[in-house]
């Protein structure tokens, strides 16, 4: 099974309120995010909150057109484009956060996003934690991921924690503990 098609069935079978830890090699990122965006958000009808700290919004809906991903469904809470654009240019399903430090604004957006699309299916996307720990303290990340996955859960709103695998330490990945699945998605492999 390939790592798209591994994404999707998982996604598919997991309970309302379930958080899904995806550990991601570098190789297989984009094929994660193609399974989770257009396989299993466009096909099954699923609206996507889709939180970056790494890569500015526009750099991703940049790739989602050269790779012929629907995103008509995504809206991004955007940590980075304030810190890396002067000029900051606002998108229809955009929603900046000043910067990746600020944890408790991008819970705000979050929430605002869930109550906004509750009439349907939504997921929760959190690309990456390996960056929210660049910028922030261990300890600050780990209670902001409790507290966002325990509120999600709550609400039966779904989540997918991404950590890329070659930039993960072992508090890193301990902090996936909170989620109650755990993917490692390598080279064509899913385990």
């Amino acid at each position: 099974m390939g790592v798209q098609d591994a994404v999707t069935s998982k996604l598919a079978e997991v309970p309302a309120g379930t958080s899904l830890a995806l550990q991601v090699s570098i190789p297989v990122y984009l094929d994660v995010i193609k399974g989770i965006i257009d396989n299993y958000g466009a096909r099954s009808r699923v609206s996507i909150i889709y939180v970056t700290s790494s890569i500015p919004s526009r750099s991703i809906l940049s790739a989602f057109e050269v790779l012929e991903i629907n995103s008509d469904h995504v809206s991004f809470v955007d940590c980075v484009t304030h810190t890396m654009v002067s000029a900051v240019e606002k998108g229809k399903n955009i929603y900046l956060v000043e910067s990746p430090t600020m944890l408790e604004n991008l819970m705000l957006k979050v929430e605002f996003l869930t109550r906004k699309l509750s009439g349907g299916k939504v997921l929760v996307l959190l690309d990456s934690l390996n960056s929210l720990c660049i910028h922030n303290s261990i300890g600050i990340v780990s209670e902001f991921l409790h507290i966002m996955v325990n509120n999600l859960r709550a609400k039966g709103v779904p989540s997918v924690i991404l950590m890329v695998q070659e930039h993960g330490t072992e508090e890193v990945k301990n902090m996936l503990n909170v989620c109650d699945e755990m993917m490692v998605l390598d080279e064509g492999t899913a385990k």
